[in-house]
């Protein structure tokens, strides 16, 4: 009897294992199915849809990338570049055509008339024309005189400096038009500004308008103090106006680091870094721009274009295209950006297929198409 009742305690015990087992078999196998569920989270997007949306990716390839500081800065016209209209005469000023700042001048275009018939003196483009034209008729009489001897290369050469002399004052004054002095431009160029209003009376050599040319421009950065170690490691600029996307590469542009401060006394805690460069249409004299100083060169530096990002509540993200409809969410950790691409530090390892353009669709996809617990065939 006391056999029988042992035999039956042990096969209780043994199912009871068996059991126990079974069940911690269940949790493990819950526990593994659950991490490939989340391991296995898929974003789906057809070819056809994420062509229509514009999305492209391209491979992760590591390479050259500069040390990039970013900082403010101003556009400026570069010196020498600026042209002053003055008055050649003293008079009533007024416009050959309508002048606005930022309209055309072509070269040796009429701007200004200056009328000097009412001053107490006379006109003096009117005096410096008769007496320019007496010298000329006095000049072109010596010539004949001194050919047959009739006078002396000495008094023909006093006759010659009159002359020269009145031709310069004549010239100076400038063109004499309809109703007084005609002021032209010297060069092509765009009004800065204009000085002036119609009817006002002048002074000579008094300032009327600035011409630009616009061949030139300078780039003004603002070096913040803390940074004045690396300034001897900067070698050029890119730079983005607050207008326009557009991000301007000096090295294409003729562009050339000029000088840098070495004092921070006049810009409060800013170190000025000036560059120049060739002008390009859509870049306005003045304006602020967003500037990434570039210094050295690094090798092996894994970047992607600033359109390959997303982000969420202060976390990055990039979409990893598995194949071609299919696609993973990844989170990254970013270095410098030179406006364009920007380094990847921490996220990829080089060779993964990442989406460069048309991110946000891919995005918008997975709120709506991710498939938990689904798995893809590759």
């Amino acid at each position: 009897m006391k056999k029988i009742v042992l035999i039956t305690w042990i096969l209780g015990m043994a199912l009871m294992t068996s059991s126990c087992r079974k069940e911690v078999l269940s949790d493990h196998q819950i526990e593994v199915d659950s991490a490939e569920e989340v391991h296995t989270e898929e974003i789906v997007f057809s070819p056809e849809d994420a062509k229509a949306a514009g999305v492209v990716s391209e491979p992760v390839v590591s390479g050259e990338f500069y040390g990039v500081i970013p900082v403010g800065g101003q556009i400026l016209e570069a010196p020498g570049d600026s042209v002053t209209l003055t008055a050649q005469v003293p008079g009533i000023i007024s416009f050959v055509q309508p002048i606005t700042e930022g309209m055309r001048i072509e070269k040796e275009s009429s701007v200004f008339v200056i009328s000097s018939s009412h001053l107490q003196d006379g006109d003096p483009a009117q005096r410096a024309r008769i007496v320019y034209e007496a010298a000329l008729r006095e000049y072109e009489r010596g010539l004949e005189l001194v050919k047959d001897k009739i006078i002396s290369e000495k008094e023909f050469n006093s006759i010659r400096t009159d002359y020269e002399n009145a031709r310069l004052s004549y010239e100076a004054i400038g063109r004499y038009a309809a109703g007084g002095v005609e002021i032209k431009s010297p060069t092509e160029g765009y009004v800065k500004d204009c000085l002036i209003k119609e009817g006002d009376y002048v002074q000579l050599g008094q300032p009327l308008m600035s011409v630009i040319r616009n061949q030139r421009l300078q780039l003004r950065a603002d070096l913040p103090e803390r940074h004045y170690g690396a300034i001897e490691k900067i070698s050029s600029a890119r730079f983005k106006t607050s207008y326009s996307d557009e991000v301007y590469e000096l090295g294409k542009m003729g562009g050339k680091l000029v000088a840098y401060g070495r004092s921070s006394v006049t810009q409060g805690g800013f170190i000025p870094v000036t560059f120049e460069f060739d002008h390009l249409p859509g870049i306005i004299t003045g304006s602020f721009a967003e500037v990434y100083l570039l210094t050295e060169k690094r090798k092996n530096v894994i970047t992607l274009p600033l359109t390959a990002l997303t982000e969420e509540q202060g976390i990055y993200f990039i979409y990893l295209q598995v194949d071609e409809s299919c696609y993973e969410k990844r989170s990254v950790e970013l270095g410098q950006n030179d406006g364009e691409r920007v380094e990847i530090i921490k996220g990829l390892e080089g060779g993964e297929q990442v989406v460069v353009q048309g991110a946000i669709h891919v995005r918008l996809a997975s709120s709506s198409d991710i498939i938990p617990g689904h798995t893809h065939e590759h």
